[in-house]
Parts: structure tokens; sequence; C-alpha cells
């Protein structure tokens, strides 16, 4: 049934039998096509806006980016043969996609289910708050998203989406290795498939697998704002409580603890056959599980250390990890990510399985952290995201959206670490200002007193490529041009000036003889025509 047809009814139906005219049995045929329409857009909204077509689609998207990252061995056992410099690109801009991706489906007339934490203004059109959010949502991903952290962009491109710290111990020991074999081909089938570190032994490697959800699947742990200004499950309208105690994953996102909705079985989730555990064997696992999360925090150099030496070692990234493993200490769990369009995602972390990176497929986020949530409300909120590590403008964005969202921030209190991420990235910013300014200084020294080690060093410093060959010379035509337009501009004004002044010369002057004064003196005007 097409949504813009009106279908007459048809002859021997119910609304012929019953006495009405052609006018009321068209009448209510409208009425019944209108409320079809209408259930049919609520049952699309309440599959998170994803028809068949969207599903097949995005299937086979990721069939697609599976085949094209997936090392495969050769049939004879050998190394692959090197792919075409083409193909390589390809392969690079399929990944910078999937990691350029927001993962929030563009705004339209249509959704209105108020999933974006943004949104919600009242009194105006469709069209103006359709071109409100368009506009909004163009400007936030221009000036806000963040992607994830270089560093774990190996569990991104892995199929398997093994931890990232993890990868990045193998993937520095590869580099150290004389081969020609890529990462993961090396890692899974070719000369490093026995090897084992021990801060990252294989087992680890290939049990901590991080759970990458679909949008089906995200859309379970979406966030809504309702008319209180509390944050409820977009999939049911209940208001959220950050419990352990209470609520825990599962297939269908956060559930009560009786629920039956069976729970993801991932590879570090320890299962135990009996239905119900001793609360000493919880503790332990939490525990352990706490114990593992804060070992992907370590700076080895720092910790080998001793005594004052640590001094030596200390950098920003050791003082946020100290923070990451203090916040893991705590207990805080509860994670949340903001889209690109401050749609907000929440979701209880689980180390080496359910991450930051998990809700949006490690694409770009606005915002992401974690918090504490009671009967709705808002109560805590800390910017500490190890896969993401916004920086702190990134946060005050997503604050500032909560409050246009009419959120209830009456009771939330931000973490301490945000002030000592602000204190971090002024000290960072400081430090690069203050070693451009020394850096410089000791070229114009150069210039003056050693001309020709000034010449080598720019001569080194510059990109010998190809394409960065033809942008200077490009650059430099653009110089010139505008040297000669200058010069063009300079010439043309002094001989402007030279002829006004020849001109002056011959200025005819009315010389009329006019008595001195005038009434301002006291002297009256001579009468007649002046």
């Amino acid at each position: 049934m097409s949504s813009n047809s009106e279908v007459a009814p048809q002859k021997g139906s119910a609304l012929e039998d019953d006495g009405l005219n052609e006018e009321e049995r068209l009448k209510a045929a409208r009425s019944i096509q209108r409320t079809y329409r209408g259930h049919r857009t609520r049952r699309e909204l309440k599959g998170f806006h994803l028809d068949p077509n969207t599903r097949w689609l995005e299937a086979v998207k990721d069939a697609q980016y599976q085949k094209l990252t997936e090392p495969t061995p050769s049939k004879d056992g050998n190394v692959p043969t090197n792919t075409s410099a083409r193909e390589n690109w390809r392969r690079v801009g399929q990944i910078a996609r999937r990691a350029g991706a927001s993962g929030s489906p563009p705004p339209s007339s249509s959704d209105t289910s108020g999933a974006d934490i943004g949104s919600g203004l009242s009194g105006e059109s469709e069209k103006q708050r359709e071109r409100r959010e368009r506009a909004k949502a163009r400007n936030q991903e221009k000036t806000t998203p963040k992607m994830m952290d270089l560093q774990y962009f190996l569990e991104m491109v892995d199929v398997k989406h093994r931890y990232g710290s993890n990868l990045r111990a193998y993937h520095n020991y590869w580099k150290t290795q004389p081969t020609n074999q890529n990462f993961f081909y090396w890692l899974d089938y070719g000369d490093g498939k026995d090897v084992e570190i021990p801060e990252r032994s294989r087992h680890r490697l290939d049990t901590e697998q991080v759970r990458y959800l679909s949008k089906e699947e995200r859309m379970k742990y979406l966030v809504t704002v309702d008319a209180e200004g509390r944050l409820c499950w977009a999939k049911n309208g209940q208001r959220i409580t950050t419990s352990d105690l209470l609520y825990h994953d599962s297939i269908q996102g956060i559930v009560e603890k009786g629920d039956p909705t069976p729970t993801f079985k991932s590879n570090t989730s320890p299962t135990s056959d009996s239905s119900e555990d001793s609360s000493d064997s919880s503790e332990e696992l939490d525990s352990s599980a706490e114990e593992i999360e804060a070992s992907h925090y370590v700076n080895e150099d720092f910790e080998r250390a001793k005594g004052p030496a640590k001094i030596v070692h200390v950098s920003p990234a050791v003082v946020f990890n100290h923070l990451m493993r203090k916040s893991m200490k705590k207990g805080n769990k509860w994670i949340f990510v903001a889209d690109t369009s401050f749609r907000l995602y929440v979701g209880i972390k689980q180390s080496g399985s359910f991450q930051h990176s998990s809700f949006l497929h490690g694409g770009r986020i606005s915002a992401a952290g974690t918090l504490k949530i009671k009967d709705g409300q808002l109560r805590s909120l800390s910017p500490l995201s190890g896969h993401y590590r916004p920086p702190t403008a990134n946060f005050q964005a997503f604050v500032h959206a909560l409050r246009d969202a009419g959120v209830d921030l009456s009771r939330v209190s931000i973490s301490k670490s945000y002030a000592v991420l602000v204190g971090m990235e002024s000290y960072v910013k400081t430090k690069k200002k203050v070693k451009n300014m020394e850096k410089a200084a000791t070229h114009q020294a150069d210039v003056v007193f050693r001309p020709e080690k000034a010449k080598e060093d720019e001569e080194q410093a510059k990109d010998k490529s190809q394409s960065a060959e033809k942008e200077r010379r490009y650059l430099e035509g653009q110089r010139r041009q505008e040297e000669q337009a200058v010069q063009e501009r300079k010439k043309n004004k002094g001989l402007g000036a030279r002829l006004r002044k020849a001109m002056g010369r011959f200025k005819v002057e009315d010389r009329r003889d006019t008595p001195p004064g005038g009434p301002e003196a006291g002297i009256p005007p001579p009468e007649g025509k002046r």
C-alpha cells in the first residue's frame, strides 16, 4: 500500500453493508489509511529506524569490510604476494571511512522519538525543527567529533576486535622483526603465530575481544529525556539507575537482575554451571576484573624506575593512566558515549569485552566517560575514556547539550579528574609553545651566525616527495604573482600621485577681492549680492 495513494472500499465489504454512502465510505478509508501510516511510522521508530533494506545494506558493508581486512593465508603456506598500490589505498580508504563514521542517523522530519538529547524545543514547525537539526548536526560534526585514539586503531581494524593494548604490545614487537609480512598475517598465520609476550600472553590476547555493536544492537543502549529532565531508556521509557546490584548487561541491553534474557557470552566473562554464585566468588571475580582492567593502563618505563628516577618518566600519559586506574578501583563501571549528534548511549563496562569503542563500532564521538544515575537523575560525570581520550572542550560541549535538552543537573557533580585534564592540556600547550619559540630563536641565530647550517636544516626539514615539490612550486608561483601585484599597485599609486600633483599646478584659483572679516568678526556684510 502506497503511503500517498487512497484506495476506495471494495464491493461487498463491511463498509458497504453498514448503510454508509460513498462519501462517508471514502472518508472512513482515508482514516484507516492515515492510522495505518502512523502505526507503520511508529513501528519503524521502535525498530530503531532500520527497515529490511537498511539491515541488508549494513550486513553487506560489514561483510565487505571483513573480507577487505581479514588476512588469509595462501594455499602453499608462503607469504601472500604484495598487492597493488591501488588495492592498498582502497583498503586505507575503507578503514578511514569506518573510523570517521559518526554512527548517528541523519535527522529527519519523521524522527520524533526524542532520542537526541539536544532536541525537543517546542513552538516551532516541522520544517523549522528539521532545518535547525540539520544545521546543528553539521556544525557539531565540524567542531566536536573525536576519533578513537591512534593506539587503539589496531583494535578497530582487527576482524576479531582484540583489545587494543594487547595488540599494541605485539605490534611493537613486530616492528623490531626483519619481516615483510602484514602485521595481522604475521600474528595469526606467519612467523609471529607462536610468539608469546609475558606481559600480554597469547591466551589473554585471544580471549579479550571487544564487542562491537551493530546499529540495531546500539539502539538498545540509547537514552532519552522525559518531561521532568530524567534520563530514561529509549527502548521502554524506564528511568535509569546505574546499580550493579539491580541491573546487568544482556543481548537486549541493560535489564534487571531477575530478567530471563540471556547475557552476551563474551570470551572474557567467566561462566559457572551453578545458577547462583556465592558473594565471595562474585567479589573475587570483580576484583580480578578490576586488576585486569587496571593492567591495561600501566606505563612500563615508569613502573620499572625506582625512587627519584621515576620523575624522568613522568608525562601526561602517565598521569592519565593513573587517573584511569584510580577510577577502576572506585568501581566506576557505567560508561557513556555521545555521538556527533549528542545522542547518548549508556552501558556497563566489562574489561576486555565491552568498552567505549563498543557503542559506535570505533567511530567518531563527541564525548565519552563514566557517569552515575539514580532514578533518572544524573548524579556524577567524568570525562575519562582510555579509547578516545577526548579533550575537555568536548566534555564542556556535552554538558551544554545536556542543559539545552532540559536534563536535570541540579545534583550532578563533576569528577576531579576534569580539573586534572584541564591542567594537563594547559601544560601540554604551554610546553609546545615554548618548544616552538626555542626552535624559532635557534633558527634565527643560525641564519645570522651560521647561514650554511640554517640552509642545511631547512633542506632536511623539507618533504622530499614529488607532491610536496609540486606544492612548493605552486606556492612559490603564487607568492611571485602577489609580489608583482603589490609592485604594480605601488607603481600605479606613484604615477597617479605625480599626475595629481602636476594637475594641481595648473589649477585656476578665484582671487576676487573680498573684504576681510564678516558677521563673526563684528563687520556687517556688504550690501547687494555677494
